[in-house]
């Protein structure tokens, strides 16, 4: 029997855009791996750390007072259980391709080169920006913890360059070249440290939920008995403010960048990621309900709400203790912001799509240190020279783009898993009776799969039954990954299409029009998807025996739609930035990753012939 064999590089040029990677092909690109030294512990630190930055200090009083009022706690359980939905698509993912390199490794296996590409290059970006932002953050908390600018040494304070008009902050490059040092010891050390800062930030926080627990029921919750009701801004505020404290619960992905470092991938990751996940909405949600039952949300002081509110009742000297948490919550969230990013570049040079300087791991520490400076250094660039608060926008665009991109893999991997394989070229002339086809097929690559298993429990009496069971008929002819492949198409165009439309108030003539479409097609979707089977190569797609992604596919689908909704929302501005970015990237994709990607002269072999070709050597040589 031939072995069909796919070659990329023979039929149209832009087809390198779809080529896809092994599971575990970072094993096989290099000789020296990172060292497997973290735990669930471990990982818990690392997502709690990077979640509970310093914006839940001042979060709860803006959202209060502007979308939620005293139902702030429940605009934070719909932002968590939302986040939920993105954690489970990351919980499977993580399991079954336990490799550095978070949702870029994920899209580069199930959706392809090209978009695997832009989601790396856009994560490079928030990371970027998003320890710069955190490190910027640090000086004025540093002053409040000290008394006053007065009382800070003088070579810390920001100070303003009259000639080039812009305002430096030595305080912010100093922390950022500290975190890179201790990032650059080992990952076992670096996290043992986030976590000793974690559990500070944590013990201040629970300080301000016993506490100030204490006092409202003391007081009578004051801020409860209100003749607004729980709902001042009505529903509609309540969830406008569940789309803003949503991104407080970004950072849990850097739990899973740190996959190929966790002893046990399978159990670990996932309970790591549910914990944390856990332990942030709840701490959210429990200080939002002390905050506001204390003070009159109208009345939140929205620079300092919670110190404020303590205030309110006496206690003034828990703004030390309230201070001490922000400024741990502040550097444990720029060590998370940090770590994950030289693992980032690491993966995309390990497949060639960057200098491989950026693969570089040391021997010692078993950890990239040249792409760890390279990326403190960047950072501390930025957060000493430029007010990167207008910039933070930029930081969602790489979050959403990432979640709805392992979103839809998950569809993919359940639905039409990929079944070819890449092979070094060298295999190309030892295997006998090849039949070489020219590839380029993206997702559906092959028609040889099993057939659609529609499932239907009617008597086939009926004519619309028999219609239905023609399209059966039509399918098991071998169109399943086409028609499949489609079919998540138009979920994303649905989802596109409605998300837009309910956001764009100025389309009036047409707008529910597009509401229309855009239901039509996600519901038409998910209903053909609900109907028909998932594919049994799943079960031997990467690593199995991990945690399972439940109610597929309507989990994955509602995840899409709303991170469509948070994307379209950021705004024009938001996104004319991004694009200049992401074309710049665009640029260094098409002109040397491209050129240089692993896979450029790969063959792509079905999975069930994989040992045929590696045996075939062995074969001629005996």
């Amino acid at each position: 029997m031939g072995v069909s064999v796919d070659s990329p590089s023979q039929k149209g040029s832009w087809k390198f855009f779809t080529r896809r990677k092994q599971v575990d092909s970072a094993r096989k690109n290099t000789n020296t791996l990172l060292a497997k030294e973290l735990t669930v512990s471990h990982l818990i630190a690392i997502g709690v750390g990077s979640t509970i930055g310093a914006g839940v200090y001042v979060l709860v009083g803006t959202v209060a007072r502007e979308h939620s009022g005293p139902a702030l706690a429940i605009s934070f359980l719909i932002a968590g259980l939302a986040a939920g939905l993105s954690a489970f698509c990351y919980a499977e993912l993580a399991c079954r391709c336990p490799s550095a390199g978070s949702a870029y490794h994920y899209s580069y296996i199930c959706l392809g080169e090209g978009v695997a590409w832009l989601i790396g290059w856009a994560l490079v970006l928030e990371y970027t920006i998003g320890g710069a932002a955190v490190a910027r953050g640090i000086t004025p908390n540093l002053a409040q913890l000290f008394g006053g600018l007065d009382n800070v040494p003088f070579f810390l304070l920001r100070q303003h360059i009259p000639g080039i008009d812009i305002v430096v902050d030595p305080c912010a490059a100093i922390l950022v070249f500290l975190v890179t040092g201790l990032l650059c010891l080992g990952i076992k050390e670096s996290t043992v440290v986030q976590g000793i800062v974690t559990s500070v930030n944590v013990c201040a926080l629970l300080f301000v939920i016993v506490a100030g627990g204490y006092i409202g029921f003391k007081s009578g919750w004051v801020g409860y008995e209100l003749p607004t009701g729980y709902f001042p801004f009505g529903v509609d505020g309540m969830l406008a403010g569940s789309a803003t404290v949503f991104f407080a619960y970004v950072g849990f992905d850097a739990v899973a960048s740190t996959a190929e470092e966790v002893k046990n991938p399978q159990r670990d990751l996932p309970l790591g990621i549910g914990v944390s996940l856990f332990l942030c909405c709840g701490m959210y949600m429990l200080v939002s309900i002390v905050v506001v039952g204390l003070v009159p949300y109208y009345a939140i002081d929205p620079d300092t709400p919670i110190s404020s509110a303590f205030s309110d009742h006496g206690m003034q000297w828990a703004a030390y203790i309230i201070n001490v948490g922000a400024c741990t919550a502040l550097c444990s969230a720029l060590m998370g912001g940090i770590l994950p990013q030289p693992r980032i570049l690491m993966a995309m040079a390990r497949d060639g799509l960057l200098p491989p300087f950026f693969c570089d791991i040391n021997k010692h520490t078993l950890v990239p240190v040249k792409g760890t400076v390279i990326t403190g250094l960047a950072a501390a660039v930025l957060a000493f020279s430029m007010e990167v608060s207008e910039l933070a926008g930029m930081v969602s665009v790489g979050t959403l783009l990432a979640f709805t991109m392992v979103a839809i893999s998950v569809l993919i991997l359940r639905y039409i898993p990929p079944n070819k394989v890449p092979v070094p070229p060298s295999l190309q002339g030892s295997i006998a009776e090849i039949n070489v086809e020219y590839v380029g097929e993206n997702i559906s690559t092959s028609e040889d799969t099993k057939p659609l298993d529609v499932v239907h429990d009617f008597p086939v009496d009926y004519p619309l039954i028999s219609k239905y069971l023609a399209i059966d008929t039509y399918l098991n002819e071998g169109n399943r990954r086409r028609v499949v492949e489609w079919t998540i198409a138009f979920i994303c165009l649905g989802a596109f299409l409605l998300t837009f439309a309910a956001s764009c108030l100025t389309l009036s003539s047409v707008r529910f029009a597009l509401c229309g479409v855009g239901g039509v097609l996600l519901v038409s979707g998910f209903v053909f998807l609900t109907c028909i089977d998932q594919d049994e190569a799943r079960h031997d797609f990467g690593h199995s025996g991990g945690f399972v992604c439940p109610f597929v596919p309507l989990l994955p689908i509602a995840c899409i739609l709303i991170n469509s909704y948070l994307l379209i929302n950021l705004g024009v501005g938001t996104w004319l930035r991004v694009s200049v970015w992401l074309v710049a990237g665009l640029l260094i994709y098409v002109f040397y990753g491209r050129t240089h990607s692993s896979l450029k002269d790969a063959i792509y072999v079905p999975v069930s012939q994989v040992d045929q070709t590696y045996q075939a050597p062995r074969s001629h040589l005996a």
